[in-house]
């Protein structure tokens, strides 16, 4: 399995796969299963690089004391948000918001996923960041992983384009509580 480091945004992280064929149910379900076992330890603070403690020992761990409070000093290292895999023939994909953790949380990805090639699924290539000419990122405006360049001309919001219209009973149809418990009142207290 080639490893490639592309252009990293922590916050708006692609990672795509090149398998050797393109991968069947059973092989799909191992990969989703790292991905997410390896998102949910993220979420959890998990890849803080500034708690290795057992790791800083070295080889003897016995009697190791765990320090607490250096533990607890340490600033949140966690991920943010992960999409669902995709799969185009011999590629998988998967967007990140890496949050605060640190770059450890990709090695222990890399290694999983080094050991998943080895005993379930060739994977020829991962990638880590970056674009996939092979896979272009669609421009949905309302994706959350739109470039600021997909916006409308005219610079609306299609969330907010009925915000102050009326339906056909005069009713309002806005998003503001007050306005509703307003309604409510008018309609429903004679």
């Amino acid at each position: 399995m080639e490893v490639r480091f592309r252009e990293v945004d922590p916050f708006n992280c692609w990672i795509w796969l090149r398998f050797a064929d393109p991968p069947g149910q059973a092989e799909r379900s191992y990969v989703e299963t790292v991905f997410d076992s390896w998102f949910f330890l993220g979420k959890l603070g998990a890849f803080n690089a500034e708690t290795l403690q057992a790791h800083e020992a070295g080889a003897d761990l016995s009697w190791l004391a765990w320090e607490e409070e250096g533990s607890s000093r340490a600033l949140p290292a966690l991920m943010h948000n992960m999409a669902v895999m995709e799969y185009l023939e011999t590629w998988g994909r998967c967007w990140l918001d890496l949050g605060t953790s640190d770059a450890l949380a990709l090695d222990v990805l890399i290694n999983a996923l080094g050991q998943l090639n080895n005993d379930v699924v060739e994977i020829e290539e991962l990638l880590i960041g970056g674009i996939n000419e092979d896979w272009p990122i669609e421009d949905d405006p309302d994706s959350p992983f739109a470039t600021d360049d997909d916006e409308d001309e005219d610079d609306t919001d299609s969330e907010t384009d009925n915000v102050d219209t009326y339906n056909e009973n005069d009713n309002y149809k806005g998003n503001n509580i007050d306005d509703d418990k307003d309604d409510y009142k008018a309609n429903y207290n004679d």
